[in-house]
């Protein structure tokens, strides 16, 4: 039982932390320490909503406190992969020069107007350096250049970087093909990504009033991702709910296992035994068999989490799984504690009679 419960719980914990990595890990990766969205945007799905210009840049770039400040550009697209295949991308507009710029574990980095650096994790999908797609709509053709270090996905689906430039052409809906390098057509950005000097917090919303924008910090602006927020506090509500669900399940069955040893707890106390060390018994018993069984429960998780298809993203990270594994022991020890509490109210004369 109690490694059916580790098994749940760290499962769903590996789930929430694979299903947050696929909607944010993208941001997670920016060197960024806050992010400046137009005044006024809504901030769910801020990124999408939000239209910032130079004048705001100018007014970040000049604030106290700040040691960068660039454009970001967040723009959904589909397009063709040659051979016919089909893709999804969130394209993030960067300068290829700038500290927004993701380093890579192969091929270049950004430099050319039509040249994308995508997620490793884009690999799965068939994309591969020189891959080239053409996107819907505006016909714009890239090629893939680089991949991330790691996974660099927004929204479930995977970033490609590209150069600002291009980002705004396309964005405006005034580019073709090849890709277009004049980008006086659309001058804005969906956002500006911030970077504090080192030791510094600047008083965002003092900047905020002077530059008209909105701030949000790198973890605020995870929000702003789509779908992040109903998401993550749905399987944060359900874990919730497991661990109530388990401290009385592990409960209930040390109540049953107290009342089970009544007669033998009574001859205990009879011969001397204080109620202190029957309860110190009672509960070091409890957390050998939870400590035991949680860490069995939890390692077959792991295995189960290795074998999960792409399609349910599973996360192997050492803190959230340590967490859950913490609190399935804390709280059962919890439960265990209330259950072996009848202890102290065995009568020693039980000793003496009663059927056996």
């Amino acid at each position: 039982m109690i490694s059916l419960i580790a098994l749940l719980v760290v499962l769903l914990s590996g789930l929430a932390a694979g299903l947050a990595n696929d909607g944010v890990s993208g941001l997670r990766a920016m060197p960024a320490t806050s992010f400046a969205f137009s005044k006024g945007t809504i901030t769910d799905n801020a990124f999408s909503r939000s239209q910032t210009d130079a004048q705001q840049l100018a007014a970040w770039r000049e604030a106290p406190g700040v040691s960068h400040s660039e454009p970001l550009g967040v723009t959904p697209a589909h397009g063709t992969i040659a051979g016919g295949g089909q893709a999804d991308l969130t394209l993030f507009g960067v300068d290829p020069s700038g500290f927004l710029s993701p380093a890579v574990s192969s091929g270049d980095r950004l430099s050319t107007p039509g040249g994308i650096v995508v997620s490793e994790t884009a690999k799965a999908k068939g994309f591969e350096l020189g891959t080239k797609i053409t996107l819907d709509r505006t016909g714009v053709e890239l090629t893939v250049v680089g991949f991330t270090k790691g996974q660099a996905t927004f929204g479930h689906v995977n970033v490609a970087y590209l150069p600002l430039d291009t980002w705004r052409l396309i964005a405006s809906g005034a580019a073709g093909a090849p890709a277009p390098t004049d980008p006086s057509a659309y001058p804005y950005a969906s956002a500006i990504a911030v970077q504090a000097t080192a030791g510094s917090r600047p008083d965002l919303a003092a900047i905020d009033e002077h530059a008209g924008t909105l701030s949000m910090t790198k973890s605020q602006a995870f929000n702003a991702s789509p779908g992040y927020q109903p998401e993550t506090l749905t399987l944060t509500l359900i874990q919730v709910f497991l661990y109530a669900i388990s401290a009385l399940v592990v409960g209930a069955f040390f109540t049953v296992w107290t009342i089970q040893r009544k007669h033998e707890i009574a001859v205990l106390r009879a011969i001397g035994a204080s109620a202190g060390y029957l309860l110190r018994d009672g509960i070091a018993q409890a957390a050998i068999l939870l400590g035991a069984f949680t860490a069995a429960g939890a390692g077959l998780a792991v295995v189960l989490g290795a074998l999960m298809p792409s399609a349910a993203p599973f996360s192997f990270e050492p803190a959230p799984i340590a967490l859950a594994m913490v609190l399935t022991i804390g709280l059962g020890l919890a439960g265990a504690a209330i259950a072996v509490l009848r202890i102290t109210r065995v009568d020693p004369i039980t000793a003496l009679g009663g059927n056996r």
